[in-house]
């Protein structure tokens, strides 16, 4: 993914959380405002039958009206014509929070304008029903009035709206969570991508700076190889031939690497051109014709298709091949390799398959294979080269030209890779 795109989706994944915030903010207040609404409706109901049955236990026939005042969000006074008993206030009160559903605790007092005085009542505590207690906040004002009042003060109404807010508490602490986890993802996914530009940034640079002292050892090799003092002595030469003959596999590896590393770049293209297939594979065949040689091995060739000609990269196809080849004359094992070749037409495009008699893919190897730098184990022997570029790359390019890739092994019995590559991309 371009360092842009990333750039983008985690801008606009930003903005979506943001966004989700702002609402749940929004409906969170919005449903505290109506629970605090809800709780005032009811409170003010309450304590309008409690002013009526004071008026009735008085046996005042008078209609008040309005007599329930709200003096801020938690703080309500109630106007009454005579002064009533503490105690009876509290049961009438108790009687009418219980009826209308007004379930948190409250304390209360009583005015006598007559001697101007505010008898302070109980601190009264809901658990299942209320209880009273001695009081223990103290915390109405004493207002001085014409006519005497009752005075209720909740201490716990903030408490009491946000716990029945349960719903909306629960889906705030699940969105934070999930803000988190977006945070930390984020974090991680930025990190891993440096990480990555850092690592793909060194492989490339390193493996150009292998090329030149390998071309370097290479032309000294030749030249030591044609001296005729190295050719008449057969110690040199053969020390002269192993330096030739290591320093093309290095070459190799450092080639493999560079593939990995060119085609990672954000800027890579295929060159597509018309080719024979055929004509590709005899040439993987003649490359890898001394290293299947030097194993006793022969490979049978069997081009099929009728159709063999499709549009491609003629490089990348080719290293396509060789790697292939090149896997199934490493893992032959213990036996000369027999490989097979075969080519033939179907409907997505041309089948190539490369079919081997080694060692075999294990089951849980089977879905390891096309990651970068992996390779199948082979026990204790380290006898098996390289990197574990080879199939990455060869997936690679196969996605590339649009095309599929599938393989059936069996530990013991060989491995077949089966290319399928369209004729037109």
């Amino acid at each position: 993914m371009h360092r842009n795109t990333i750039r983008w989706v985690v801008l606009f994944a930003a903005l979506s959380i943001i966004g989700i915030i702002i609402i749940q903010l929004y409906w969170v207040n919005q449903a505290y405002s109506l629970g605090e609404k809800q709780f005032t409706h009811r409170v003010d109901m309450a304590l309008n039958d409690v002013a009526d049955k004071v008026l009735t236990f008085s046996g005042d026939t008078t209609l008040l009206i309005n007599p329930v005042q709200e003096e801020h969000a938690n703080y309500y006074w109630v106007e009454l014509n005579d002064p009533v008993d503490i105690t009876v206030l509290e049961a009438l009160l108790m009687s009418a929070f219980q009826e209308y559903r007004v379930e948190t605790d409250f304390e209360y007092g009583i005015y006598d304008c007559i001697i101007d005085t505010l008898y302070m009542g109980n601190y009264v505590k809901f658990d299942s029903s209320f209880v009273a207690r001695p009081n223990r906040y103290a915390n109405l004002p004493a207002e001085k009035r014409e006519q005497s009042y009752f005075s209720v003060y909740f201490p716990e109404q903030e408490g009491y709206l946000l716990n029945k807010m349960g719903f909306w508490i629960f889906s705030s602490i699940i969105l934070g969570v999930v803000i988190l986890f977006f945070a930390i993802t984020t974090f991680v996914i930025l990190r891993q991508r440096r990480l990555s530009e850092i690592t793909k940034e060194f492989i490339n640079n390193m493996t150009h700076e292998f090329k030149t002292p390998i071309s370097t050892i290479g032309v000294s090799t030749e030249v030591l190889l044609r001296d005729e003092n190295i050719q008449t002595n057969d110690r040199l030469k053969r020390y002269s031939a192993i330096i030739a003959k290591e320093n093309k596999r290095l070459k190799k590896q450092v080639e493999k690497v560079l593939q990995i590393a060119t085609l990672e770049k954000e800027d890579f293209r295929l060159n597509k051109e018309e080719v024979d297939v055929h004509r590709l594979i005899q040439q993987a065949v003649d490359t890898v014709q001394v290293a299947l040689e030097s194993k006793q091995g022969d490979i049978a060739v069997k081009l099929k298709a009728q159709q063999s000609h499709l549009e491609a990269d003629k490089v990348h196809l080719t290293n396509m091949l060789y790697n292939l080849l090149d896997n199934a004359i490493k893992y032959s094992g213990d036996q000369p390799p027999a490989i097979t070749l075969s080519t033939a037409n179907t409907r997505q495009g041309i089948q190539i398959k490369v079919a081997d008699k080694g060692i075999g893919i294990s089951k849980e190897d089977l879905h390891h294979i096309f990651r970068k730098f992996y390779r199948v184990s082979t026990g204790n022997r380290h006898d098996v080269k390289g990197f574990g570029l080879g199939l990455s790359y060869v997936k690679m390019m196969v996605d590339e030209h649009k095309g599929h890739i599938k393989v059936e092994s069996e530990p013991g019995k060989g491995t077949t890779f089966i290319l399928t590559l369209p004729y037109k991309s």
